[in-house]
């Protein structure tokens, strides 16, 4: 099937946004990926980077940009964050805790959505905030099913182990105790894209007092259904 518009540069450009769907890149890997001259693949990147479409992570590796989620928003076309809220609601209603909606973006994870717990003791975390990807039960599910290279890049200087992602795959959720922050807890279930691509992760969290040192035991159910119809909604969107 022929992609091509007609017009090289920009489909020469959109090449490169789309290696970089799958997460950070060296221009190395652009090259490979794309196919194109490292030029001509490095002159596009830094362009689109001038635009905001492509940023830079902490390694100096190409990601997508933040223009993109505004450009999303403002078309009113990112079904995710508009179905969010409510199934947000939904699961800190069910399940007592605060709930919250975390997309990677190069080495970090942001909170995109969240329902705050109203009351009594909670974990807040403010929609915006920015996170790492080396601890957290919502870092290891956005990392879990990783191509084996970027996988093992994401290992180096994480608090958990690719033992635990393991599990997290069999399983289908993830939890962490004191894993981010001494005293909280949290339970992640992966969302999934069209193409079956990991997303997003839905993710609830508080004390380890209320939680307990097992909270999957507790909540992994009511997480994963909540992360389900997210999927579904991405689903019903793509077809």
């Amino acid at each position: 099937m022929d992609n091509s518009s007609g017009v090289g540069v920009l489909d020469k450009a959109a090449s490169v946004l789309g290696a970089l769907e799958a997460g950070p890149a060296t221009l190395a890997q652009l090259v490979a990926a794309t196919r194109l001259a490292r030029p001509t693949a490095h002159r596009l990147a830094v362009a689109l980077e001038h635009h905001r479409l492509v940023t830079r992570d902490m390694q100096g590796r190409f990601v997508l940009g933040p223009r993109l989620n505004e450009l999303a928003t403002a078309a009113g076309e990112d079904r995710l964050l508009a179905a969010a809220n409510p199934v947000l609601t939904a699961l800190r209603d069910h399940t007592g805790e605060s709930a919250q909606l975390y997309r990677r973006q190069g080495d970090q994870r942001i909170c995109v959505a969240a329902a705050e717990r109203p009351v009594g003791l909670r974990d807040s975390i403010p929609v915006g905030a920015t996170l790492t990807m080396h601890a957290g039960s919502a870092a290891q599910i956005l990392l879990a099913w990783e191509e084996p290279d970027r996988l093992h890049r994401g290992l180096q200087g994480a608090k958990f182990t690719a033992t635990i992602l393991s599990g997290v795959r069999r399983r289908g959720w993830a939890q962490s105790v004191s894993e981010r922050e001494v005293g909280v807890a949290s339970v992640s279930a992966p969302v999934r894209g069209p193409s079956g691509r990991i997303v997003a992760a839905v993710s609830i969290s508080g004390p380890v007092e209320r939680l307990s040192r097992q909270p999957g035991r507790l909540h992994a159910g009511s997480v994963v259904a909540a992360a389900n119809r997210l999927t579904e909604v991405l689903r019903r969107s793509g077809e």
